[in-house]
């Protein structure tokens, strides 16, 4: 057994003192391990991809399109439009290997400022959005066969939601290696969901006489105002969203570069020939109107197609929802650790659990953000507010690649992409963020906002270093405080020499 003495990052002396008795596995410092391999990293991206997004969009996608064949085109046009940003995103993740995902490579590329607005759209927007997604997913379809002929009960729906993110949350906090291997087991059942609905829709397509009319004139009713094409377009991204997920832990990879492309190679031509088969199985059992109108369309399906059996889809896109939620938290913690060590969070959002090495106060605060927006329960109203303002920053991501190759055209790139992959994303990028305005007004009109309130309080709070002194002491007993709460320390640097 080995006494180990950690320094607070405080103004108080006060030392904490721990047993460890694995130190071969610590390797005698406080900071993220690399414990993921290929298998988990592939785990992560279809985890999140896999979470929620393809039991809930596919009846915004066919709002907004109107057609059968559109529709399609449309699920495959945003699978397209991921493959081509996450090659991007492996170019960006091996030249910069650093955990943080979009927040390091815009602070890279362009600079504080945008790297703050994107952390500041990222906390209060689409990362505890996606969290309150997720989280009302599993608790609507696990209540749902009890109320099989009317709604769910809304305070039921967001109560059960609130009790699964706080339980996934302690999950986080408790163990990396935990959360990965039940990651990876919920992987295949996400799969296996996916998998159930494209049979059972390929056999109640060949057995019923009229399953193929359906498909016969698809682009009838088919919409041509490019505003509500755009927002249809919004609602496929979301279930592809989490391509870039596995940037934000890049530190705690092992081989990255080896490893992180092979995953986005490995995971996207997958979900994206997945999504399209899925789509086509609901389209052989629902109509499309019975798509727009379901709040449960995984449900209505089994109902439809599964006959007594039909009990198992809500159970296994309840369990779903549980592991895209599980990986969601774990990965989008590490962006908001990252923005702390940079200094534009408060520095005790940093701070490792000099226990379990996880960054519990950033998963916390991450979980008091994702209750708050659990307010609403308007999923529809979620994905489009939250999904505008991360394609936003994505797009500007994606444009940094194109910055370095003019500022920085001799850093190491294990992968480098052609000028045009980069090229294209911005160009549809740009299309997809301004089309929607006249659309989505109100939902535009909040991210914007939100975007830009966040410009002062970066001069008030990052820039600003002469604060008052009742207010740094106020800080410093803050971060006394909740280092004695949650046991943690701040990160050790290659340097540091533990005493």
């Amino acid at each position: 057994m080995k006494e180990i003495t950690i320094k607070m990052n405080t103004a108080a002396s006060e030392n904490v003192k721990i047993t460890d008795s694995t130190p071969e596995e610590t390797g005698d410092r406080v900071r993220l391990k690399k414990q993921l391999g290929l298998l988990e990293g592939v785990a992560i991206i279809l985890g999140i991809i896999f979470g929620s997004g393809i039991f809930i969009s596919p009846s915004g996608v066919m709002n907004e399109a109107g057609s059968v064949g559109l529709s399609l085109t449309m699920w495959i046009m945003c699978g397209m439009l991921s493959m081509i940003g996450a090659l991007c995103y492996a170019e960006l993740g091996t030249s910069i290997p650093r955990s943080g995902g979009d927040y390091t490579y815009l602070f890279e590329g362009y600079g504080p400022l945008p790297a703050f607005l994107y952390l500041w759209d990222a906390m209060l927007v689409f990362v505890p959005t996606t969290n309150a997604i997720m989280g009302l997913t599993f608790a609507n379809y696990v209540i749902k066969p009890f109320f099989p002929d009317c709604d769910n009960p809304d305070q039921a729906v967001r109560l059960l939601a609130a009790a699964v993110i706080c339980f996934i949350t302690f999950i986080n906090c408790w163990n990396v290696k935990a959360t990965t291997k039940v990651q990876n087991v919920f992987m295949f059942t996400k799969i296996s969901a996916l998998v159930l609905i494209i049979v059972c829709g390929g056999v109640f397509l060949s057995r019923s006489e009229d399953g193929f009319s359906k498909f016969m004139n698809p682009w009838q009713g088919s919409v041509t105002d490019p505003g509500r094409l755009a927002v249809s377009v919004y609602s496929g991204i979301y279930s592809y969203s989490g391509w870039n997920y596995l940037n934000f832990m890049t530190e705690e990879l092992r081989n990255p570069y080896v490893n992180l492309p092979r995953a986005i190679y490995i995971s996207m031509p997958l979900v994206t020939i997945i999504y399209v088969l899925a789509n086509v199985a609901y389209l052989a059992v629902l109509t499309p109107h019975d798509m727009v109108t379901t709040k449960a369309i995984a449900v209505t399906f089994g109902h439809l197609a599964m006959g007594s059996f039909e009990w198992i889809m809500p159970l296994m896109v309840a369990l779903s929802a549980f592991g895209g939620l599980c990986v969601h938290v774990m990965t989008s913690s590490r962006m908001c650790f990252v923005g702390a060590r940079y200094g534009h969070f408060p520095s005790f959002l940093s701070h490792i659990n000099v226990e379990r090495y996880t960054p519990t106060p950033s998963l916390v605060f991450l979980n008091i953000l994702s209750l708050l927006m659990l307010f609403t329960s308007d999923v529809d109203m979620l994905i489009t507010y939250s999904s505008i303002v991360e394609a936003f920053f994505t797009m500007l991501s994606v444009s940094s690649v194109l910055w370095s190759r003019w500022k920085r055209p001799n850093i190491n790139r294990p992968i480098k992409v052609s000028l045009w992959i980069p090229i294209t994303y911005v160009i549809v990028s740009l299309f997809l963020i301004v089309l929607p305005c006249y659309v989505r007004p109100f939902e535009v009109g909040m991210g914007v906002g939100i975007t830009l309130l966040g410009i002062p309080v970066y001069y008030l709070c990052v820039v600003w270093k002469t604060k008052p002194v009742w207010f740094q002491n106020t800080l410093k007993h803050l971060t006394f405080t909740i280092q004695k709460l949650f046991v943690s320390a701040k990160e050790e640097k290659e340097e540091d020499i533990w005493e």
